[in-house]
């Protein structure tokens, strides 16, 4: 069985299995309860995937340490996906906090400066930022869409290779708030 979970957006946790499984957390570090949920015997696990991001800072780095603990006790490998491919049914609009929010590329922009005319937006950053979307022409699902969270099967589906954990780097977009005093 492959365990697939990413904790970078708002959203929470979202975590499920190649077996079809399915869970969620409406906090990241609640990651541990899903995958309870889901795993009946950790030692089935045959390999981990994990959302690498964009998403905040911290939620990235919780799903990055737990896939990294879990592959180093486990003894199995890691693939690292964005978070922007664990999305279907619309452009991946992820909250990017700051006024801004993440998009495919990667990128990171000021919501009114995605040409969104025509297409059917989804995430959290497009519930966000909903009323700016729409007046540019955007379709945005209903809040409670579960086109909005992202789909850990997705994840699954769209992995780069399996190798050792300490491999898998985290996406980030843009620096970090959190600045060393000089």
């Amino acid at each position: 069985m492959i365990l697939a979970f990413d904790t970078a957006t708002s959203f929470g946790a979202v975590c499920g299995t190649s077996a079809g499984g399915r869970a969620r957390t409406s906090k990241a570090g609640d990651l541990l309860v899903a995958v309870d949920e889901l795993v009946g015997e950790p030692l089935e696990i045959e390999g981990i995937v994990v959302g690498r991001g964009p998403g905040s800072f911290t939620s990235i780095r919780i799903g990055l340490a737990f896939a990294r603990s879990l592959a180093l006790s486990l003894s199995v490998p890691v693939a690292g996906v964005s978070t922007l491919d664990a999305y279907r049914g619309g452009l991946a609009v992820i909250d990017a906090r700051r006024g801004e929010v993440f998009a495919p590329g990667p990128i990171v922009c000021r919501p009114e400066e995605l040409e969104v005319a025509g297409r059917t937006l989804v995430g959290d950053g497009a519930v966000r930022y909903r009323d700016v979307f729409e007046s540019a022409g955007a379709d945005v699902p209903a809040d409670d869409d579960p086109r909005h969270l992202p789909d850990p099967l997705l994840l699954l589906e769209r992995a780069g290779p399996f190798g050792d954990a300490a491999l898998v780097e985290p996406l980030y977009v843009r620096e970090p708030d959190a600045r060393p005093k000089t």
